[in-house]
């Protein structure tokens, strides 16, 4: 492995806090710097983890500025990803992002432009593609042990009106941040989505669906692929409905399936024949990753597990240095991310052609193509 180091600056101090041990801990992470709008956090943080002042921002537009900072990673409100992206790339820094990658198909084009012009490193932060349960049913499929997959569908059930959450999620339309579900079933498959149909359920109270013109309560969506015949189903809700969080997928397969818990906790069934069922409990993936950041893998790791998406999402999964292990090891080797600039306007833009279809009485949408498949060709 290079030792070459990789200077990173945070933005977003939220859950974004939880990354600043990790690079620190990679064997390719160098100089840390953060920002956030609040000088408190700023200085609270800089004391525990040794970050100097002169790294600690309440203006993303200076940290970006920096001449040391070679990557710049954006774990802030959704709306702020395209502005904070565009300006990284623009400046010849790496990038990494939390999901959504953009909440429009032009501005996905904007950053898949603006990464090809810079040659820089883009990934699209995807927790869900680095959890226990994913990189489980990802070997599992590797083997061939799911056989023929016959179908395949996911859900992100979240409920975004409880306190705790910032007011922007009031009423805001779930496949504009649809990757959590929709990034699982797209990968799997390894097939292009060409086309999708939803169709929303429910209603909004008028509040929430006057904030943003979405009327529904939740959307189900189904997509065809190129080069299969097998559909995959999503169903995404966020307001006003109840239930515990669930961002989980099931796989049925010729000889095996895989249907993710109804419960946190409650295990995993995987079916090996009719009347053959296990209940499983996916283990951690410490070996997959490097000794130094391995720990932070495990649930207990996570070190502020009342912030609303930890104690929902139960801890995203341990994904989080896997997402900072695929992100400087693309920097380090000058290579692209798994979740590169094309895979990740793939996914984005699957969920924003739901919306579209949802909103237009579920006329089928087609899903531009950015080359899914081909990116690394």
């Amino acid at each position: 492995m290079s030792d070459k180091r990789i200077n990173v600056g945070i933005i977003g101090m939220g859950f974004g806090k939880e990354f600043i041990p990790i690079y620190q801990s990679h064997p390719n992470g160098g100089k840390i710097a953060i920002c956030s709008r609040t000088k408190s956090t700023l200085e609270k943080l800089g004391e525990q983890y040794g970050i100097p002042e002169s790294l600690q921002y309440t203006d993303w537009h200076e940290m970006i500025k920096n001449p040391e900072l070679d990557a710049i990673h954006v774990v802030t409100p959704v709306m702020d990803h395209y502005p904070m992206v565009m300006e990284a790339l623009n400046a010849g820094k790496h990038a990494a992002c939390t999901i959504p990658m953009a909440t429009t198909i032009a501005q996905c084009r904007d950053i898949v432009e603006a990464a090809r012009r810079s040659g820089k490193v883009y990934m699209m932060m995807e927790t869900s593609l680095y959890t226990r349960e994913y990189l489980y049913a990802k070997k599992l499929n590797e083997e061939g042990k799911f056989g023929r997959i016959q179908f395949i569908r996911s859900d992100h059930t979240q409920n975004m009106a409880m306190d705790g959450w910032p007011a922007y999620w009031q009423g805001f339309p779930p496949f504009l941040n649809g990757t959590h579900a929709l990034s699982p079933v797209i990968s799997l498959l390894g097939k292009r989505p060409l086309s999708v149909v939803a169709h929303g359920s429910g209603h909004l109270s008028e509040e929430r669906a006057g904030k943003y013109g979405l009327p529904f309560a939740g959307v189900t969506a189904t997509f065809r692929f190129a080069d299969t015949d097998v559909v995959a189903e999503s169903t995404r809700w966020i307001n006003e409905v109840i239930r515990q969080c669930r961002e989980g997928f099931d796989v049925y397969g010729t000889q095996m399936s895989f249907e993710w818990e109804q419960i946190i906790d409650d295990g995993h069934v995987l079916y090996t024949g009719t009347d053959d069922a296990e209940k499983i409990h996916c283990p951690d993936t410490d070996s997959l990753l490097p000794p130094e950041i391995a720990r932070f893998t495990r649930r207990e790791a996570v070190s502020d597990m009342t912030h609303t998406s930890f104690r929902q999402g139960v801890g995203h999964g341990g994904s989080h240095p896997h997402l900072v292990e695929q992100f400087l090891r693309a920097i380090v080797e000058n290579r692209k991310a798994e979740v590169n600039e094309i895979v990740a306007a793939t996914i984005t833009c699957a969920g924003i052609c739901a919306h579209i279809s949802a909103m237009n009485d579920s006329v089928r949408v087609e899903i531009p193509d950015f080359g899914f498949g081909r990116e690394h060709q």
